[in-house]
């Protein structure tokens, strides 16, 4: 008992002296300083968070607008085939007859009345163009006119109260801005792919025709055949491009698309429904982009602007005392530093328009103040002539098909001194085929006479519903 009361008393000591201990130090010395570390910036792998906490745009609102606004284009025309250079034997079958081809694409609607947008390439040699709405509507269009030069053209379709994308801004565009490529890729309806703008006036060289003019939006939202003539939107559903070409080796989606900006369509648009083709201004000059070579060539102090390597004689730039050697750094309030970007400026003029032109001539600036030409080289509006053959034809209405029992036709509204006069065709005649070719467009039979070898065979009716033919050479 003794021991064990003496043990107690020795804990109990030990116990009191380290709590005297633990005073004694908290009392007399310096307290320790705890220091947590805490992690504020977590690492995250590299993919796109599927949450808002990414901060991606939300482009359900656009996407819900445009699909209503863009239509599927459907073609026909005749394709192959061989004449024997004589009319008479071809129509009675000496001849190879072509095959029905039929192609797809992309429009959208720009007016509550009808009148639709694409590319020249969808619909170029088309006989017949059908337009199914979203809704799954079909109608019949008409070619209003086209341009190949900016590989745009407008159809017309007979409807109310369409669905109709307004336009916006393709200036205001800016690298990396989210849009939404809208169209029927493989004939998929209503299809959208989202991507962002990867460049602005790109020229790629894809436009073969005389005058053309490329400033395409560069995208890598998805394009893929199908997709062209559709529409290029911004995060608002507005119209900002015609979605046009994709750059790919194998024919389809490689990473980029281009896209007609909505600053060239909207003028196209204007001239083919006011005039029936493009008014288009030139300025008369032959450009070079400025880059290092060149700069250093021409011993330029910077590289900025469009060189002038030359001036058309009689043309705008010179009357105006531009030179070459000149470099163009802006037109009108709009800086240039290409080719394209000056192409777009200028395309947005008509013949007649007075234009500011910015220069820097031997280190200072110039303003020049210069009045746009057409490719005639005056400043006067140019009209396609109506009159074909020495007729002038129009196209009739659903009720005379109805009544004919025709799905097609050209009518001569008035018919004068030509070859269709000295057939013996009267005013008022019915043109459906041509060469065996049926025509539902002015500019159709336009391109058929065009083309046409060794003669010409035409078939229709009479308003009294009497069936008639003519043959007639070319030349």
């Amino acid at each position: 008992m003794k021991n064990i009361r003496n043990y107690t008393l020795t804990f109990l000591m030990v116990v009191a002296g380290s709590l005297l201990a633990v005073f004694a130090y908290t009392k007399f010395f310096e307290k320790p300083q705890v220091i947590t570390v805490q992690d504020t910036q977590q690492m995250r792998y590299a993919n796109l968070p599927v949450s808002a906490e990414g901060n991606l745009p939300d482009l359900t609102y656009a996407a819900e607008i445009a699909v209503h606004g863009v239509v599927h284009i459907k073609t026909q025309s005749m394709r192959g085939g061989w004449s024997s250079g004589n009319p008479l034997l071809d129509f009675f079958g000496y001849r190879q007859e072509p095959q029905l081809a039929r192609g797809f694409g992309s429009g959208v609607i720009l007016t509550s009345d009808g009148f639709i947008v694409t590319n020249n390439h969808v619909i170029e040699g088309a006989q017949k163009i059908g337009v199914v709405l979203n809704d799954n509507r079909e109608f019949e269009a008409r070619l209003v006119g086209s341009d190949p030069s900016s590989d745009l053209a407008v159809l017309k379709i007979e409807a109310e109260n369409l669905p109709w994308l307004r336009f916006g801004d393709s200036d205001a565009l800016r690298l990396g801005e989210w849009v939404l490529a809208v169209g029927n890729p493989f004939n998929l309806t209503s299809t959208v792919t989202a991507g962002i703008v990867s460049a602005k006036a790109r020229n790629i060289g894809i436009n073969a025709a005389e005058y053309s003019i490329e400033s395409f939006i560069q995208t890598d939202a998805a394009v893929n055949p199908g997709n062209s003539g559709g529409a290029l939107v911004n995060q608002r559903g507005e119209l900002v491009g015609i979605n046009t070409a994709i750059a790919s080796r194998t024919g389809s989606f490689a990473g980029y698309s281009f896209a007609v900006p909505i600053t060239i369509v909207r003028k196209v648009v204007e001239d083919l429904k006011e005039f029936g083709e493009v008014q288009r201004a030139l300025l008369g000059v032959v450009i070079s982009t400025v880059n290092a070579d060149l700069a250093r060539e021409y011993k330029l102090d910077k590289i900025e602007g469009v060189y002038v390597s030359d001036v058309a004689e009689n043309g705008a730039a010179k009357e105006a005392g531009i030179k070459s050697g000149d470099v163009i750094l802006a037109v009108g309030n709009r800086k240039v530093n290409t080719t394209a970007e000056l192409q777009e400026a200028v395309s947005q003029y008509r013949p007649g328009d007075d234009v500011r032109i910015t220069v820097k001539r031997n280190q200072s600036e110039k303003q020049f103040t210069v009045t746009l030409r057409n490719k005639l080289g005056d400043t006067g509006i140019i009209r396609t002539g109506n009159l074909i053959l020495g007729a002038e034809l129009e196209t009739i209405s659903d009720r005379d098909k109805q009544r004919l029992g025709v799905n097609r036709g050209l009518r001569i509204a008035k018919i004068g001194s030509g070859k269709l006069k000295e057939a013996g065709v009267s005013e008022g005649f019915i043109i459906t085929d041509v060469n065996k070719r049926p025509v539902y467009e002015v500019n159709e039979f336009r391109r058929i006479i065009a083309g046409a070898r060794g003669g010409i065979l035409i078939e229709g009716v009479y308003p009294n519903g009497e069936t008639a033919y003519y043959v007639f050479g070319v030349n």
